[in-house]
């Protein structure tokens, strides 16, 4: 059974050796390259031909970002692995965007490299699991900011006739009169929908109601 192999581009060299040694106890897998920038990774790897590149972000030369388009360029086959210390969602589909097939945490168990090597050899895709729960939150964020309300449709009946009459030039006193409510009641319907519609004047409440078609441009003579 052929071994996967793996080249390392980290500009840290313990760390590459430590990577090195966690990798040699897998029967499956041989680290047949280093690089101590993106540069030399571009070249190593058109020597050493990996299957797969452990890319570090944030080396010296050449960014990481470009040494994998370049590396995906020339070698298709081969499979990138951004293993980072970065949790940035930016850099994660900045990432992707060059070819990368998996980004993992450098403070990650060995269990999730060693799985994720695996993952990406067959050409399935890898995050780490931090990673991935920050894209599930931000995901679900922007579902709600999708499913929440118009700011008109927060108003209760009340609120919007009386933004009616006020746009209308009413005062509050006049309102509280045709209402048959207390100038008080007013002034609290008044302060609601002000405040549900982020309006702090007469001047934008009226421009308000013009958008929204709720009173009419008057006509001008």
């Amino acid at each position: 059974m052929s071994k996967i192999r793996i080249m390392l581009a980290d500009d840290h060299t313990l760390f590459r050796q430590g990577i090195r040694t966690l990798l040699s106890v897998e029967t499956d897998m041989e680290v047949v390259g280093e690089a101590a920038n993106g540069g030399d990774a571009v070249d190593k790897c058109g020597e050493t031909r990996p299957d797969v590149v452990l890319m570090d972000i944030g080396m010296p030369g050449l960014s990481s970002f470009e040494a994998t388009r370049q590396i995906k360029k020339n070698r298709p086959e081969t499979k990138v692995l951004f293993l980072t210390m970065y949790d940035d969602e930016d850099y994660l589909v900045e990432g992707m965007e060059v070819g990368a097939s998996g980004y993992v945490l450098k403070d990650s168990p060995a269990a999730q490299l060693v799985a994720a090597v695996r993952d990406i050899w067959r050409g399935g895709s890898y995050l780490s699991p931090r990673m991935l729960s920050q894209l599930v939150d931000d995901f679900r964020s922007r579902i709600k900011s999708a499913n929440r309300l118009p700011r008109f449709a927060t108003l209760t009946t009340r609120e919007r006739e009386v933004l009616k009459m006020l746009a209308e030039g009413n005062s509050v006193k006049e309102i509280a009169c045709d209402l048959t409510l207390s100038v008080k009641t007013i002034e609290a319907h008044k302060f609601n929908l002000m405040r549900k519609l982020d309006i702090h004047n007469k001047a934008q409440l009226v421009q308000y109601a013009i958008q929204k078609k709720i009173i009419k441009i008057p006509n001008l003579v």
